[in-house]
């Protein structure tokens, strides 16, 4: 056999049992699930804490799920929780993986991949983010309106499986149109202050020198990240409707840097997280259905 013949079967096989083990871990969850929610909501750093406004039903931890990885970053408790916001059924995701971690692209979204084929139909994701736009400051919010995918991996790359997707998924609308104008809504209804903007996403682990984020704010991004683009790559290849707010822990002006640390990033989510509460409970309330419909 021709060496490249061997590199195709090889991939086959590899995404073969990618998809077996994608299968088993969504069996698992229904198997598990006290309801069957079709929202998941994903916490990114520091904001974890959202669970404590929903009324858990069942808490998995990634390590107990079949063929999950484990999250490695702190703040990240890696943890499935079936809960219930305003009586909706959700899926919430306490933590997640990134490629710093050392994880591939394709590890990293196993999470959304088996979301996906449970049955999860909008996903909501949150994550905390440098903010590049003069006109942020620490502690706002950001809706995610487009986004630029600089971390040189995509989870698409190799074979693809066509009954969770298209080849050549068309990305003209990643952020779903409808389920922004509902977050702005909410964001006028609370008097809470939400901008909107384009988000990058780079591969880290360190933060970016003054000329990065010079390059970076050139390109057109407001803030920038080491999350969220692989996960909506995959969600939208599966036809799921997404939404994502970023909180901006710390300000990213070139000429006026100052180093960031960790429990400054974590001060500024915990100053968010009432504000992002209110408007992803909003939202599920209006997209959801409540258990005793």
């Amino acid at each position: 056999m021709a060496q490249d013949d061997t590199a195709t079967a090889a991939a086959a096989t590899d995404i073969e049992t990618y998809k077996q083990h994608v299968e088993e871990a969504a069996a698992f969850l229904h198997d598990a699930a006290p309801h069957e929610p079709s929202v998941a909501i994903i916490l990114g750093t520091g904001l974890g804490g959202l669970v404590d406004e929903m009324d858990v039903d069942a808490t998995i931890p990634f390590e107990d799920l079949p063929h999950f990885p484990s999250a490695t970053v702190e703040s990240h408790e890696g943890k499935l929780i079936f809960g219930r916001l305003d009586n909706v059924p959700v899926l919430a995701m306490q933590g997640r993986l990134h490629l710093y971690e050392g994880y591939s692209v394709r590890e990293a979204t196993f999470p959304v991949r088996v979301m996906g084929v449970y049955g999860i139909e909008a996903m909501l994701i949150s994550n905390a983010a440098g903010g590049m736009n003069p006109h942020f400051e620490r502690g706002d919010l950001m809706l995610t309106t487009d986004h630029i995918n600089f971390q040189g991996a995509n989870p698409l790359v190799g074979p693809n499986v066509e009954e969770w997707g298209p080849r050549f998924p068309d990305m003209s609308e990643p952020y779903d149109l409808d389920l922004r104008e509902k977050a702005e809504q909410i964001a006028l209804d609370h008097a809470i202050q939400l901008h909107q903007g384009v988000y990058v996403s780079v591969l880290g682990p360190n933060l970016e020198t003054p000329a990065e984020y010079r390059f970076l704010r050139q390109m057109g991004a407001d803030v920038v990240g080491m999350s969220t683009v692989p996960e909506v790559i995959v969600a939208r290849h599966m036809g799921l409707r997404v939404m994502a707010i970023s909180v901006i822990t710390d300000e990213c002006f070139p000429d006026a840097l100052e180093p960031v640390k960790i429990e400054e990033v974590l001060a500024a989510a915990d100053q968010a997280a009432p504000h992002l509460k209110t408007l992803f409970q909003g939202v599920v309330s209006q997209i959801g259905t409540p258990v005793d419909a």
